[in-house]
């Protein structure tokens, strides 16, 4: 065990999680109609809770187990059972990237929760949020992360994929999530009304870039240049989206908003996360400065072109950065076109296919939609019997 990668990954742990809680629920939370802020938080509190202990059950085995067939990783680290405050993953206490990798599996199906809120059932983010990360995300980590089909020696020959912390495994699964999601969903009621809270979405927005650092530099599972040079890298890919972002929008609308510069910020972070570790500061200043207009371009196209109620633009921040982020890797000469985007298509039909197939069985347990009146009226106070604002805001 190494004390000083020990402390980091301890720290890095705790900054991930700070990214859904409270980072995404208030990023999230400030975006729709004040009515509806506290099924927002309650969706990512409780998603949150339901993913802990579903990673602890099962997905941590179906992710990291030793497993050979290269599809999953079998049950032997199932509950932890053989797991102890002394067996290692590397140079880290394996408990401690337990707990690491658990806070990916939290915010990943809590990402997908920017495609549906305003109107859908809480029983069916509940059983779908377990059932996705279990049959879809923790199969595609294993995959990518655990030593899987599409890891060096794979499909692909000696080298695989290159995803350093989650361009695929978590932003092209979710992103893509979220759209299926929503198409099954279809328009809410209202869409014309503004969020009610930008300055709640800006602190939402801070938490989320503080927290990145971890997700990325945490991903090297070491304290050294190469977690460093992975913050570095987020930090200027983030703020030079914000900028690309706030400028394009200034370009095209006349106005730099607020919401537009924070968005760019996510669109810059989920950009740079799988090449974080493999390129320096001048690639993040190039990734960051064509994400936030490509990512803002691709909001138009979800919303006007294709008519699809993303809600909070999952899949044209998350995805498109995501996706974009991975093929800059190749573009860039540290990873194979082959291994690149063969991998981005795999996962990308596994995805969509795993998702359907979970909608169409989850809602037949459990309503997809609430009925129109709870729509109108807010879920806050119909679902969870409880009221952040006065309902005429």
């Amino acid at each position: 065990m190494n004390g000083a990668d020990t402390a980091w990954i301890i720290v890095a742990t705790a900054l991930v999680l700070l990214m859904t809680l409270p980072g995404l629920a208030l990023f999230y939370g400030g975006l729709v109609r004040a009515r509806n802020v506290l099924s927002v938080f309650m969706h990512c509190y409780a998603v949150a809770c339901l993913m802990s202990v579903l990673w602890l059950v099962i997905g941590y085995s179906i992710a990291f187990g030793g497993g050979d067939s290269g599809l999953w990783g079998g049950l032997d680290k199932l509950l932890l059972l053989d797991v102890t405050a002394d067996s290692l993953s590397g140079s880290l206490p394996e408990i401690l990237f337990f707990a690491f990798q658990m806070t990916f599996a939290i915010i990943t199906p809590a990402l997908i929760v920017g495609a549906y809120v305003e109107r859908i059932g809480f029983g069916f983010v509940m059983l779908f949020s377990g059932l996705w990360m279990l049959l879809c995300y923790a199969p595609v980590v294993h995959w990518v992360w655990g030593g899987g089909i599409l890891a060096d020696g794979g499909i692909f020959g000696e080298v695989g994929v290159k995803d350093f912390a989650g361009g695929i495994v978590v932003h092209e699964t979710a992103g893509l999530a979220a759209l299926v999601l929503a198409v099954f969903l279809g328009a809410r009621k209202n869409q014309t009304t503004p969020p009610h809270n930008p300055g709640m979405v800006m602190m939402g927005a801070a938490f989320l870039w503080v927290g990145w650092f971890g997700f990325n530099g945490g991903s090297q599972l070491a304290a050294d240049g190469g977690a460093a040079m992975a913050i570095t890298v987020t930090h200027i890919s983030a703020a030079t989206a914000s900028l690309s972002w706030a400028l394009w929008e200034r370009i095209k609308f006349g106005k730099a908003s607020l919401v537009g510069i924070v968005t760019g910020t996510i669109a810059g972070l989920a950009s740079i996360t799988p090449a974080s570790g493999f390129v320096g500061p001048i690639e993040a200043l190039i990734i960051g400065a064509v994400a936030g207009v490509l990512c803002q371009e691709a909001v138009t196209l979800i919303r006007n072109g294709l008519k699809i109620d993303d809600t909070l633009d999952v899949f044209a921040v998350h995805g498109v950065g995501g996706i974009f982020g991975t093929v800059m890797i190749a573009v860039f000469g540290a990873g194979t076109w082959l291994a690149q985007l063969g991998s981005l298509l795999i996962v990308g039909v596994f995805t969509v296919v795993v998702t359907v197939v979970l909608v169409l069985m989850v809602r037949m347990i459990t309503p997809l939609r609430v009925d129109e009146e709870t729509e109108v009226n807010g879920l806050d106070l119909a679902v969870h019997g409880e009221r952040a604002y006065d309902m005429s805001s």
